[in-house]
C-alpha cells in the first residue's frame, strides 16, 4: 500500500527520497562496448542471439518487412499514428531556430549559423513493452531539424522480427534506416559504427540500465540526449479532484517498471486516504499489476502538504519528469513551477495525453535533472557555428585594445597576432 506522509511531521529526507537503482552494470557494459568496437557486426549477431534469443542473417530491416508491418497493424492505429505525428510535428516546428547576422558597426560582421547534425541514432526499447510513441517523439524533431540521416535501432523478438507497431511508426516518421539490435550493443554500434550500422553524431532515446550506462560511457565519442532514470509522475491536487482519476494517473507511470516513482502531493488528508483506497482497487485490474504493485509499494508516496503553495514548493524540489496540476485554475500556478519536465494542466489532462498524442515531447529529464535540463527538442539535433568578419580598417581600430587585453593574460603571441597587420603597414 502506498505511504501517506504528513509534510509537517516527517523529515525532508523522507519526503524527497528518490529511487536509487542498486545494480552496477558498468563493467558488463564496458565489455560489450569493447567487443562491438573490436568485432563489429559479428559481436552484434552474437549478443542478439545471447540476449534476445534471436538468430539473425542480417541486421537490416528491409522495405518488405516494413510493408508487412504496415499491413499487420490496424487501420485505426495507423490513422492515430498519423494524427499524433501531425500534433508532434506542429509543436516541434515552433522550436526551429534561425541563424542570425549582426552588422551594426562599419566593417564588422558577426553571426551564428544553425546547422543540423549529419546523422542521428534513435534507440527504441523492446522487451516488456514496445513503444511506437518513442519512435515519433525522437524521429520527428530530428527530421524537422534537417538531420540528413536518421537511423533507428531496436531489439528483435525471438522470431527475429521487429514489433509491427514500431515499424509502422518508423514509416510514419520517415526514418531512413532501421536495424535489429538492442541493448548496450546497439548503443556501441551507433557510437563506433560497424559494417552494417553507420556511426552517428547524436544518440537519443530511453532504455534500461544497460542502455543508460552505455550512453554514459560513449558520451564524448558521440553526443547523447540525457541519461534517463526510472519513470516519474508527481500530481499536485486539491481535495476537489476525483480520487479515482488521480489514482489512475499515478498508475499510468507505476506500470512502466518496478523502479518507477508515483507521487501525489495534496493539501487534503481525506483526499490522500481516498486515493490510497482507489489505488488498492485499481492495481489488481491492471495487466501489469505485479509491476505497478512493486512501484507503488516501494517507491510511491502521498505527501500531505500544509497548503497548495507548499505543494508547489515540494514539486519544485522534487523536479519530476511529469507534473500534473489537478486544480481549478492551473494557469494561475504555472509561473510558480520552476522545475518539471512536462506539465499537464487541469483535471482533464492525464499524463498519457503527452505520452502519445498532444504534441509536446515525452522524452523528458528524470531523477531531478529537470532542475537543469529540458525535454528532447529540435535543439537536440542542431549545433551552432559562429563567425566573425572584420575589414582591415575595422581591425586597426581595435587591434591595440585586443593586444592590451591579451597581455593582461600573459599571452604575447595573441597580442602580436592582433598587431602584426598594422605593423606591416608602417
Amino acid at each position: 500500500m502506498i505511504r501517506i506522509l504528513n509534510y509537517a511531521e516527517v523529515s525532508a529526507s523522507e519526503v524527497f527520497a528518490r529511487v536509487e537503482p542498486k545494480m552496477d552494470v558498468s563493467a558488463i557494459v564496458s565489455d560489450i562496448l569493447s567487443a562491438v568496437k573490436r568485432d563489429g557486426d559479428a559481436a552484434l549477431f552474437a549478443f542478439t542471439e545471447k540476449f534476445d534469443k534471436a538468430v539473425l542473417k542480417t541486421l537490416v530491416v528491409s522495405k518488405e518487412e516494413i510493408d508487412e508491418a504496415l499491413s499487420l497493424v490496424e487501420p485505426r492505429f495507423l490513422d492515430i499514428l498519423h494524427r499524433a505525428a501531425a500534433n508532434i510535428r506542429a509543436f516541434h516546428e515552433k522550436q526551429v531556430r534561425t541563424s542570425f547576422i549582426i552588422n551594426t558597426e562599419p566593417g564588422v560582421v558577426i553571426g551564428q549559423k544553425i546547422i543540423p547534425v549529419d546523422k542521428a541514432g534513435l534507440y527504441v526499447p523492446g522487451g516488456t513493452a514496445a513503444y511506437p510513441s518513442t519512435v515519433l517523439m525522437d524521429a520527428i524533431p530530428a527530421k524537422i531539424a534537417g538531420v540528413r540521416e536518421v537511423v533507428m535501432v531496436t531489439p528483435p523478438g525471438k522470431d527475429g522480427k521487429v514489433n509491427p507497431a514500431i515499424l509502422a511508426a518508423a514509416s510514419v516518421a520517415g526514418i531512413d534506416k532501421i536495424f535489429k539490435v538492442g541493448g548496450a550493443q546497439a548503443i556501441a554500434a551507433l557510437a563506433f559504427g560497424t559494417e552494417s550500422i553507420p556511426k552517428v553524431d547524436k544518440i537519443v532515446g530511453p532504455g534500461n540500465a544497460f542502455v543508460a550506462e552505455a550512453k554514459k560511457q560513449v558520451f564524448g565519442q558521440v553526443s547523447i540526449d540525457m541519461i534517463a532514470g526510472p519513470s516519474e509522475i508527481l500530481i499536485v491536487a486539491d481535495g476537489k479532484t476525483n480520487p479515482r482519476h488521480a489514482a489512475a494517473d499515478l498508475l499510468s507511470q507505476a506500470e512502466h517498471d518496478k523502479l518507477a516513482s508515483a507521487v501525489l502531493v495534496t493539501d487534503s488528508m481525506d483526499f490522500a486516504k481516498a486515493v490510497q483506497g482507489e489505488l488498492e482497487k485499481q492495481i489488481p485490474l491492471l495487466e501489469r499489476a505485479e509491476i505497478a504493485r512493486a512501484s507503488i509499494d516501494n517507491n510511491g508516496k502521498i505527501i500531505v502538504a500544509n497548503d497548495l503553495m507548499n505543494a508547489i514548493e515540494i514539486a519544485n524540489e522534487i523536479a519530476p519528469e511529469h507534473l500534473e496540476l489537478c486544480v481549478d485554475n492551473p494557469f494561475d500556478l504555472l509561473d510558480s513551477i520552476r522545475h518539471a519536465g512536462s506539465v499537464f494542466m487541469g483535471r482533464n489532462c492525464p499524463e498519457a495525453l503527452g505520452d502519445y498524442f498532444a504534441g509536446p515531447n515525452h522524452t523528458l529529464p528524470t531523477s531531478g535533472t529537470a532542475k537543469f535540463s529540458s525535454p528532447l527538442s529540435v535543439d537536440d539535433f542542431v549545433k551552432k557555428t559562429q563567425y566573425t568578419y572584420y575589414t582591415k580598417d575595422a581591425l586597426a581600430a581595435v587591434a591595440e585594445d585586443v593586444a592590451f587585453f591579451a597581455t593582461k593574460e600573459g599571452l604575447t603571441g595573441h597580442a602580436k597576432s592582433a598587431m602584426v597587420r598594422s605593423e606591416d603597414d608602417v
